[in-house]
């Protein structure tokens, strides 16, 4: 993990080389602004007009509202233009959603005008080069990968697999014991969090997983996720939306660059290796690249598509899921009434002799309640786009407006849960769906969290996501006590990434709730 939080302003400000090379630009994009912005209709055929929304600088729009704590100037925006507003990014309009209804209107009930994604350029035409499942418009390259990722995220797969989320889960508080020497020494969590979800996807897409936290494997990985995490913030990259800044070599177009063949190299690499032990008639286990280069022919996939598929997986299953055992982590020490009934009801219902599994979820509500109200990382939803002209109650979205679900906002709404900001899972108690199941409720109020995104375009990998953050956390409260360190207080405003976020890097104290820890986890065997 990076010991420095990376969403400051010079983080994503575009560093041109020369004064005069800057004077340049800015007055072609001015005129290109002007241009497009004369040229653009605002209205539609009744005379709506685009949703109200702050007033940017020329150029840039509102870009420099948005480089530091941009979920706290949307929330901010939100209260003050309402549910649904607009905000100029240089050339693009994005119409932010803030609210539950309307997200359900537009972006589920109104799904085909509403699913579509903008081919951002740094994240979709430079990092993915237009084969992200995550990132590609709504067309034919999508559907095809969607099916195939499908194959391997659905309901079935997921059960099929569930025996390595166990596995890894298992290993990742064995790893942590060790590590704290028994609870005597404290640990930063993060690795061992990001280990964890890594071995599992590795497992699912190539077949394979790591033996320690100190495998290259884990170093290199962690370090893409995080690359790309602060490379593709859906409103951090200004050479998005000023189209002449595409055209000349910025700093970010070249991390760009670098970040697309650090993927090719790392996971594309590891595709050619099976490939290789499949033409040399070794067993290779069933996995992701197995299946797409068994039909690459069939489904006309080129190595580069199957990169990149096997890159989105990676990305999506690692950082997510790590990111929120992470934020566990580091808020479960401030609460030790909560912790305390959390052991209780472990203890009750699971007792010393075995840790919680999959099936004991639902006689856990405390423990549920607990992993829903872990953070969410991800402060908006993966930005939409829509594939033509739309009204709503008024209001004009213009064809190619970029569509975006402001999620801080959502969460955080007073109306729903007094004191949104506090830790309190109680008020999830009474909730035992799925985040799959609760997605599809009648009333969008009674949903859980919009951390999976809605409608067409919803996270696939969100049944394995749950999953492996169920056995992850229940398992760290079925075996620790988790405090904080006096001296060294755990930022939980600051964090790391402009897309995905992380907790700064921290230290806790873990310990071992009693001899039945090292009993059950047969800790005279390594973690492996």
């Amino acid at each position: 993990m990076n010991s420095t939080s990376n969403h400051s302003p010079a983080a994503v400000a575009v560093n041109l080389q020369s004064p005069a090379l800057t004077l340049a630009l800015v007055g072609a994009a001015t005129l290109a602004a002007l241009y497009w912005s004369f040229k653009r209709p605002l209205v539609d055929k009744n005379g709506n007009s685009i949703p109200i929304g702050p007033k940017g600088f020329p150029i840039f729009g509102s870009f420099p509202f948005l480089t530091q704590y941009p979920e706290l100037t949307l929330d901010r925006w939100a209260k003050k233009f309402g549910d649904l507003y607009s905000v100029w990014l240089g050339n693009q309009l994005f119409v932010i959603i803030s609210s539950p209804e309307i997200v359900k209107e537009l972006v589920v009930t109104n799904g085909a005008v509403f699913s579509s994604r903008k081919e951002m350029f740094v994240k979709s035409q430079t990092v993915f080069a237009g084969r992200g499942i995550t990132a590609t418009p709504y067309n034919d390259r999508w559907r095809k990968h969607r099916r195939i990722a499908t194959g391997w995220l659905n309901q079935r797969a997921v059960d099929n697999y569930t025996s390595i989320l166990d596995k890894e889960a298992t290993v990742l508080i064995k790893s942590m014991y060790q590590e704290s020497q028994g609870g005597t020494v404290p640990i930063n969590p993060q690795p061992h969090a990001g280990r964890a979800s890594l071995n599992n996807m590795l497992s699912i897409v190539f077949g394979t997983r790591t033996g320690s936290i100190y495998h290259p494997l884990v170093t290199q990985a962690l370090k893409i996720g995080r690359e790309f995490m602060n490379v593709t913030g859906p409103m951090s990259n200004l050479v998005d939306f000023i189209p002449l800044l595409q055209k000349i070599h910025t700093p970010m177009r070249s991390r760009g660059q670098k970040l697309h063949q650090a993927l090719v190299d790392t996971y594309g690499g590891l595709i050619r290796d099976i490939d290789h032990r499949m033409q040399m008639g070794e067993h290779v286990p069933e996995c992701l690249a197995k299946t797409m280069l068994e039909m690459q022919k069939e489904e006309d996939l080129d190595h580069l598509d199957m990169a990149i598929l096997a890159s989105a997986f990676m990305i999506g299953g690692v950082e997510t899921t790590a990111a929120i055992m992470q934020w566990f982590s580091a808020l479960i020490p401030a609460y030790p009434d909560i912790q305390k009934r959390a052991h209780e009801e472990l203890d009750r219902v699971v007792g010393r002799d075995r840790m919680p599994t999959v099936e004991d979820e639902k006689n856990l509500p405390f423990c549920h309640a607990i992993v829903e109200r872990c953070h969410n990382p991800f402060w908006l939803g993966t930005p939409h786009v829509t594939s033509e002209d739309s009204t709503y109650k008024g209001q004009f979205i213009p064809k190619d407006t970029v569509v975006v679900l402001n999620t801080w906002t959502m969460h955080h709404d007073p109306t729903r849960h007094a004191d949104p900001e506090s830790f309190n899972p109680e008020r999830y108690m009474h909730d035992n769906l799925t985040s799959a199941e609760s997605a599809n409720l009648a009333d969008p109020y009674t949903r859980d969290h919009w951390m999976f995104g809605a409608g067409r375009r919803i996270c696939p990998g969100m049944i394995v996501a749950e999953r492996e953050i169920w056995l992850t956390v229940s398992r760290m409260l079925w075996a620790f006590t988790m405090q904080a360190i006096p001296d060294e207080p755990i930022d939980l405003k600051e964090y790391d990434g402009l897309s995905g976020r992380s907790p700064v890097p921290f230290r806790i104290n873990l310990i071992p709730r009693d001899a039945k820890v090292v009993q059950v986890l047969a800790l005279d065997e390594t973690p492996a």
